[in-house]
């Protein structure tokens, strides 16, 4: 369970990445297969992310191949040493598809350059603030930086996020495309 948290929040930082930037244009970068790499802080203190090629090793085979199929489903394919693979269509980085608030959360966005794109995002369900960045160096890579506090058993708790984005290729093969919650 706490492996579909984690790969649901990662999943939610790249949608958020791309709900920010979709106000007033879509993300420049190429629509196609990624490969991700993220760190994560957690109240100052690295976290290793896990190896998720490890986990499922762990698992019978048919809870594996039900979690990859999942996974995979949602737009996210995970690879050895924590890295993912994610898919992001034409359609999913059309701004017109992303105007939408995404669930109990809100987005207000600040500056954008042609490199730089800042927002917060406040949610309630559950209750957190996210301030995030994204910086594009091309159309093959971006970095997206987020910092998000919240309570957990009433003590706050930050988490900073980096998710280092590299463009692997225009098909994304069996990985479905990231698409936004209704």
């Amino acid at each position: 369970m706490r492996t579909i948290v984690l790969v649901s929040s990662l999943i939610a930082g790249v949608v958020v990445l791309i709900h920010g930037a979709a106000q007033a244009q879509s993300p420049p970068i190429k629509p196609g297969l990624w490969q991700v790499r993220t760190q994560r802080e957690v109240d100052g203190q690295r976290m290793q992310m896990p190896d998720m090629s490890e986990h499922l090793k762990n698992m019978s085979p048919q809870q594996r191949q039900m979690m990859e199929a999942m996974m995979k489903q949602r737009g996210v394919d995970m690879g050895a040493g924590g890295d993912m693979r994610i898919c992001l269509s034409k359609e999913s980085l059309d701004a017109g598809h992303w105007q939408r608030q995404q669930g109990t959360c809100k987005t207000d966005y600040g500056s954008r350059t042609s490199s730089t794109w800042k927002w917060h995002t406040s949610c309630t369900d559950p209750a957190s603030e996210t301030d995030g960045e994204a910086t594009f160096t091309s159309s093959d890579s971006y970095t997206v930086k987020t910092a998000t506090t919240m309570s957990v058993q009433g003590q706050p708790r930050t988490t900073r996020m980096v998710l280092d984005s590299k463009w692997v290729g225009a098909d994304c093969g069996d990985v479905k495309p990231i698409t936004p919650r209704p």
